[in-house]
């Protein structure tokens, strides 16, 4: 899971596998697999980083 934050300023978390796509609106908006629509105060950019190294940790310390 990643953490995000909403645009009043609560941090929360979401789990990167129910992400189904992500697109600037401008508002970053976050929609999940689930239907709902979140939108956050990252950038796209940041989310994909925080994805990529959220699952870099995962699958490098299965294989350590």
């Amino acid at each position: 899971m990643i953490k995000v934050t909403r645009l009043n300023g609560k941090e929360f978390y979401i789990n990167t596998d129910l992400i189904e796509f992500i697109e600037s609106t401008p508002d970053t908006v976050i929609s999940m697999t689930t239907g709902r629509k979140v939108i956050v105060q990252e950038e796209i950019e940041e989310i994909l980083n925080r994805i990529y190294e959220y699952k870099n940790r995962i699958f490098k310390g299965a294989y350590e």
